[in-house]
């Protein structure tokens, strides 16, 4: 009797980029199961980007929540399914510029809620060290961010994009919609600004003494 052949419909591995690729291929035509596995494999990620740039864990939440959900109403504007994790961080910065602009348009008009939120989001991560990894309680990243303040907002953006978020440089390329070669020069002006800085170079010599 002759053997019948059969092709075996394999699962790509879970955690790998073609298992995600495989997610978001199923999202895109609807899937909401597959589209919470994305949820659980990016959500942390796309908190700690958001909560680094707003200060405040409920903000945070709320934002991650948000950005979620604009990504399943708009999954099938994703023509290239490898890419989603840039594209997912790509939605992120518009939406927290969009919430940077609405809160100072807020304050502009007195709307304002007033209060110290760096304080209590600090307080929130002390309490809470795993939901960020401690990477904001520590005083070596508050100094961190002093010193990026003095950098121009595209070098910034892609500093932070690079070691805070962890993106690769063609991820970033995607993320801001410049070349790999534009987010290099930008990438290596921040870093040699962060070298010849007094205050950075005393910083370090604090956290390896």
């Amino acid at each position: 009797m002759p053997k019948l052949d059969q092709k075996e419909d394999r699962l790509p591995t879970p955690g790998t980029s073609s298992h995600v690729t495989f997610l978001v291929e199923k999202a895109r035509d609807g899937s909401r199961t597959a589209f919470n596995e994305l949820v659980d494999l990016f959500q942390k990620d796309i908190f700690r980007m958001v909560f680094y740039r707003t200060r405040s864990r409920m903000d945070a939440e709320d934002l991650t929540q948000d950005i979620f959900i604009q990504a399943f109403k708009n999954m099938s504007r994703l023509k290239t399914p490898d890419r989603f994790r840039s594209w997912l961080f790509s939605i992120s910065l518009n939406r927290i510029r969009d919430f940077h602009r609405k809160k100072r348009f807020m304050t502009l008009f007195g709307f304002s809620t007033g209060g110290d939120e760096f304080d209590q989001s600090d307080t929130e991560i002390h309490e809470n060290p795993d939901a960020l990894d401690n990477i904001m309680k520590q005083d070596f990243w508050k100094q961190i961010e002093l010193l990026l303040k003095k950098l121009p907002r595209v070098e910034r953006e892609v500093f932070v994009l690079r070691f805070m978020d962890h993106l690769s440089i063609k991820e970033i390329s995607r993320v801001l919609e410049k070349s790999e070669s534009t987010i290099k020069t930008h990438l290596y002006r921040a870093l040699e600004k962060f070298k010849k800085d007094s205050s950075m170079l005393q910083l370090l010599e604090e956290e390896t003494s």
